[in-house]
């Protein structure tokens, strides 16, 4: 596939619904997209976005839902237990979101089987979950500017646990980067968004660091 840059307005992220509509399912008889990037990158945003151009019902599941405090990226396993066999075998998946202020497990949720399944959140692209994905998408915000943006955003009480997040979050890439395997990049102007498809979509773009540091594990 050629590498194609297509600029979008917020409300208006018709082609590439389209594209991804018009993929192959990847598993069971649904797409699964997935939506990676820095904290703080607006995938969530733009996700939601997606989301409504795919058309009304096109669940969107965030991965703040499935990781825990004490877990922030060691939730492989609950996920492909809950969600992603489940939905390969065709039936309809379930799964408890984790509620960060009470800290444990909420109600039981059900996922049916849907055309296209969005799943956003650091780690969405991960070397784990890439034989499920029809498509990843990675938040082209480099990472200094994506941190502030989610300091800024959730405030002085939450900065202790922003200190340990970025620290999880380095040894994550270091270990397992997303970016390099990313078949569209995505970036965030004043005035939308714009998106790169293609073989060489992913080549050298400054300011994103998930390629491996060689940093400890947090």
């Amino acid at each position: 596939m050629d590498r194609v840059r297509t600029p979008l307005t917020p409300d208006s992220l018709d082609s590439l619904a389209a594209e991804l509509a018009a993929l192959p399912p990847s598993l069971g008889p649904v797409r699964l997209v997935a939506v990676d990037g820095h904290a703080g990158s607006g995938k969530s945003t733009f996700a939601g976005r997606l989301a409504r151009a795919l058309g009304e019902g096109t669940p969107v599941l965030h991965l703040d839902d499935v990781a825990t405090h004490a877990e922030l990226f060691a939730w492989t396993g609950r996920l492909r237990a809950q969600v992603l066999e489940p939905l390969a075998a065709r039936r309809e998946a379930r799964w408890a979101p984790y509620d960060w202020v009470e800290r444990r497990f909420g109600p039981e949720r059900l996922l049916p089987p849907a055309p296209v399944l969005l799943i956003e959140g650091v780690g969405a692209g991960r070397r784990a979950l890439r034989p499920y994905l029809a498509r990843l998408l990675w938040m082209e915000t480099p990472r200094e500017q994506a941190w502030e943006r989610g300091r800024l955003r959730d405030g002085r009480e939450l900065s202790d646990f922003w200190d340990g997040w970025e620290r999880a979050e380095r040894a994550h890439f270091a270990d397992d980067p997303s970016r390099p395997f990313a078949d569209t990049l995505v970036r965030q102007s004043g005035t939308g968004y714009e998106w790169t498809s293609g073989a060489a979509g992913s080549a050298g773009t400054p300011g994103s660091v998930t390629d491996g540091e060689g940093l400890p594990r947090a």
